[in-house]
């Protein structure tokens, strides 16, 4: 089992089309070497082509989504990404305390011909109570074999009922949805699919004319394909570009949505730590495009997209209906970013537990002039949304918890007002005047050594979204030296890494240290490289040439664009001021996080404290220093939202 600095699990692969190489017969260990050399997204190790089994070979690759797939692998595979169909009475529902609590009844189906309906209480069937039971105890009475009957006994506005109704095959659409409150429009989406955009299409334009604002749940979503997810951001982003591709020979391509929204309206994006591939795409896409915000736990992290090769696509490979599916690129969201290992951040970043209902919260209805018990957010990128959350409501006991989560989510540097119920509408307020008015507790993220920095709002965002801790005491320590160990775990933690299986290449670090898992990690990513003689040194102080050289290296890594510009670095670099002092090894780095980017009016962009010629490269960098370019590299390209 694979394991996580946070929690993670594997998530399904994206599905890709691939032009059909000529073939004679079915798949062998050296056809299956050639198509890896020709389609993997990295140059294939020797050692790989050396095994003498496709098991073997795919074993020494070690990419957990590099897989190949049996007869009925494939099946089961695709099956996964599609509706499901099983035999039932065709409902959904929540198993609560007092019972099974109808949420929706399918269309057609047994369930909706017996007069069943979402907000009904099913307590019993067959005579059997399901009040306290399981859902696996629940479902295993309902379902049964196609034309069987079956007793439900259910609960509508306090009166018990028994229908009898006959099972039947019931397709349960991947997407689903419902009309909440009478404006919010809900769609909950488990996978990506050839269904899929049509279920979204279906849903828009049924709730449309009432829904005012959209919750679209991606929580537990996998992924799927591509072009779905695509297509289904486009629902309300409109036309452009919603994911591109970066293959092994640095060529890209897009899936281009070519059609205008469906709505006008803003979404609220639900994800968790199981969101994950084109359900990442869709996430990013609904935020970059500025069409809602993004809420929940920090996703999966899935940056790299798969070609599955099968019959269709190579029916002299694969003539008994196996498959090989591998990993051909990378993919990076409108704006360049990579969600690779980082995930997507959220723009209010809370606890699963709370998610759907800090959603609830700020999906209030617009007051209009009657605004006086409002709290308006202005939330998302670039052109925030307004966002009305009831204070009633939010004060209640039902969502007292959740609102406190909702307010220490909020970042520092989002607008909030009050509603005055008079001529000037709103006024604007802060986090601790709305903790107090609604009795609710708020703590400003902020270290207690925050007056020792120069770079506190930087500080604070970063442990507003988890990507930095303090020490014990309770402090940041900025003006401490960096350690080439701190500094690694540091970014383990921030780009949420895996935990690295293989040994660590350096020899001085012990198997048993607290770093050797994130120093592995960062090796494995290329961000580290050692001293050149097999030790790593982690004890000693950064500098500010290597930590400028790991930063730009990681620049790279998560955003296309400065991928793209590291290419186009003038030559010599040495005879450019603020850059010919550092050692060759850091110009590239230097050059590119000081002079590679500029603004919309032409500016150089400065990603770091202070302008190349004024830092000395070889002092010792500090944990405000490293913490601020961090905070720079990850707010300029948007991957952190605030």
């Amino acid at each position: 089992m694979r394991r996580n600095l946070f929690s993670r699990l594997t998530a399904s692969a994206l599905a890709l089309s691939l032009l059909a190489l000529p073939a004679a017969q079915a798949l062998t260990p050296s056809q299956a070497g050639t198509l890896l050399e020709r389609y993997y997204v990295d140059d294939v190790p020797p050692a790989v082509l050396e095994k003498e089994t496709i098991p073997e070979m795919l074993e020494t690759l070690g990419d957990p989504y590099t897989e190949y797939f049996t007869p009925q692998e494939y099946s089961d595979f695709l099956a996964s990404m599609s509706d499901t169909r099983l035999v039932g009475i065709g409902i959904s529902y929540l198993n609560l305390e007092d019972g099974l609590h109808v949420s929706e009844v399918f269309s057609g189906s047994p369930a909706q011909q017996g007069g069943l309906q979402a907000g009904d209480i099913i307590i019993a069937v067959e005579g059997v109570s399901v009040v306290g039971e399981s859902t696996e105890f629940s479902s295993g009475l309902i379902q049964g074999e196609e034309g069987t009957d079956v007793s439900v006994t259910f609960l509508r506005d306090g009166k018990e009922r028994t229908v009898t109704l006959q099972r039947a095959q019931v397709t349960v659409p991947a997407t689903t949805g419902e009309l909440i409150d009478g404006h919010i429009g809900y769609i909950r989406c488990t996978t990506f699919g050839q269904e899929t955009v049509g279920h979204f299409e279906e849903l828009i334009d049924q709730m449309e004319g009432d829904a005012t604002v959209w919750i679209v749940d991606l929580q537990s979503n996998s992924g799927g394909i591509t072009n779905a997810a695509a297509d289904a951001a486009g629902l309300f982003a409109g036309r452009g570009e919603m994911v591109y591709f970066r293959d092994g020979q640095d060529q890209y391509s897009c899936v281009r949505h070519e059609e205008n929204s469906r709505t006008l309206y803003p979404v609220i994006v639900l994800v968790d730590g199981l969101t994950a591939s084109a359900s990442e795409i869709f996430a990013s896409a609904i935020r970059e495009y500025g069409c809602g915000i993004v809420v929940g736990t920090r996703t999966f992290g899935k940056g790299v997209a798969q070609s599955v090769l099968d019959k269709d696509s190579m029916p002299l490979f694969f003539p008994d209906g196996d498959a090989l599916k591998i990993t051909s690129y990378r993919f990076f969201s409108p704006d360049g970013n990579s969600t690779d290992q980082v995930g997507v951040i959220p723009d209010l970043l809370v606890p699963a537990d709370y998610t759907a209902d800090v959603a609830y919260l700020l999906a209030g209805e617009d007051p209009g002039k009657d605004n006086s018990n409002t709290l308006r957010a202005d939330l998302g990128v670039d052109f925030p949304w307004r966002w009305f959350i009831d204070l009633d409501t939010a004060s209640s006991d039902e969502y007292k918890d959740t609102f406190e989560v909702l307010l220490s989510a909020i970042p520092s540097t989002m607008n909030l007002s009050l509603g005055t119920g008079a001529a000037e509408g709103w006024v604007r307020t802060s986090h601790e005047e709305v903790a107090e008015r609604c009795g609710v507790s708020y703590t400003e993220p902020e270290f207690n050594d925050h007056g020792d920095t120069r770079h506190g709002l930087a500080l604070s965002i970063l442990k507003t979204y988890g990507l930095i801790h303090g020490t014990d005491d309770g402090g940041f320590h900025p003006q401490d030296s960096l350690t080439r160990a701190e500094l690694c775990q540091m970014l383990a933690v921030a780009l949420n890494c895996t935990v690295p299986t293989n040994p660590c290449p350096f020899t001085d670090v012990p198997e048993d240290a607290w770093y050797r898992d994130a120093v592995t990690a960062m090796s494995n990513m290329g961000l580290v490289q050692g001293m050149g003689d097999g030790t790593f040194h982690p004890g000693d102080p950064i500098d500010h040439q290597q930590f400028i050289t790991v930063m730009g290296r990681l620049g790279q890594k998560l955003n296309r664009h400065l991928y793209d510009t590291a290419s186009t670095a003038p030559e010599p670099l040495k005879y450019i001021v603020g850059v010919m002092e550092y050692e060759p090894w850091a110009q590239l780095s230097v050059w590119l996080l000081c002079y590679g980017q500029q603004d919309i009016l032409g500016r150089t962009i400065n990603f770091l404290w202070d302008d190349s010629d004024k830092i000395e490269p070889t002092a010792p960098t500090t944990r405000d220093e490293a913490a601020y370019t961090f905070y720079r590299l990850l707010s300029y390209t948007g991957i952190l939202p605030a």
